[in-house]
């Protein structure tokens, strides 16, 4: 099988039961400060907060049941986790998740509250996937990857296909970490209206997605601190083809203009976002001339963009993270 509007179609009709059809939210204020129309696709609404929820439930409600009886299992500090863990209570099958020692409590907590097994380990990639692959040879369950598994990307693809349903755009944004959302998204909006321009925007400290679209090859890089915790993750094997096919543009963003932009969007819309959700809006309102449209750059143009979550820290806000107590 291939990702393709049918399949993402699909996956709609299989989770719809099971997810929010998220507003669309605007604000006159933020369209006469960047010269645009902006509309905002609100997965800070989704369950669990974040869109993962979608492709994590498509995943886990495609496998058989001889498949699915003994779980599923994954490798996640963040969203993926806690959506995985829900999906698999939905259908009554076990969750583990192997979760690095330092993750936030929160989200730990968030994982526990669905019944999900825990387990923790050292905080890098090779220590995740060894013990997400000894969870897998005790437990017998499926991997169920944030992003490499094309069901999980049809099931982020759902949020776009809603996005163009619901409102005329020239424009689709969204930020890119592993590329599943961006994969799923830019097949389902392109493929229903292919005039539509796809533009990712990543951190300019984890711009391994933007490396690589310019090199025409996936470029593997280290990552140096990002605020957006979500998009440390290198562009996936499976993802990046189909953004090299469908997406027009991949742009950066500095640390302090996502800071600037997720401050901007809670004080203005009055809405909590994630720092990772706002690198979009952060690429509009930071530099809107340079983003493609030739000298025109953004101005007039009608943009949707997908903010991806809402599950912050509330005791470490980036903006009074140095405040004097």
């Amino acid at each position: 099988m291939s990702l393709d509007l049918d399949r993402i179609r699909a996956a709609h009709q299989r989770i719809r039961p099971y997810i929010h059809r998220t507003p669309i939210l605007t604000s006159s204020r933020l369209d006469d400060a960047t010269q645009t129309k902006l509309f905002f696709k609100c997965e800070n609404l989704q369950k669990i907060g974040a869109f993962k929820a979608r492709g994590a439930t498509n995943a886990v409600f495609s496998l058989d049941d001889e498949t699915a009886k003994p779980g599923v299992a994954t490798h996640s500090s963040g969203n993926h986790g806690t959506a995985l863990a829900r999906a698999a209570k939905l259908r009554g099958i076990p969750a583990h998740i192997v979760m690095p020692r330092n993750s936030a409590k929160v989200k730990v907590r968030a994982v526990e509250s669905f019944g999900a097994d825990i387990v923790f380990c050292e905080p890098n990639d090779a220590a995740r996937e060894a013990a997400c692959a000894g969870v897998i040879a005790r437990t017998k369950a499926t991997l169920i990857h944030s992003f490499e598994n094309e069901d999980v990307m049809a099931g982020q693809g759902t949020a776009a296909l809603e996005f163009v349903e619901d409102a005329e755009l020239d424009v689709i944004m969204c930020p890119v970490g592993g590329g599943g959302l961006l994969s799923g998204a830019a097949v389902a909006a392109k493929s229903i209206r292919p005039k539509i321009n796809v533009i990712a925007a990543e951190p300019a400290n984890a711009d391994d997605t933007a490396q690589s679209f310019r090199a025409g090859k996936r470029i593997v890089t280290e990552k140096k601190f990002t605020i957006a915790d979500g998009l440390r993750t290198n562009v996936g094997e499976q993802t990046f083809p189909i953004v090299q096919r469908y997406v027009d543009d991949v742009v950066t963003v500095t640390e302090d203009a996502i800071i600037s932009a997720m401050r901007t969007i809670w004080e203005t819309m009055k809405i909590i976002v994630e720092p990772s959700a706002a690198v979009p809006f952060a690429a509009i309102a930071d530099r809107p001339s340079s983003l493609g449209f030739g000298s025109a750059g953004m101005a007039g143009k009608r943009v949707g963009i997908i903010l991806t979550g809402g599950n912050v820290d509330l005791d470490a806000l980036p903006w009074v993270s140095n405040r004097q107590d």
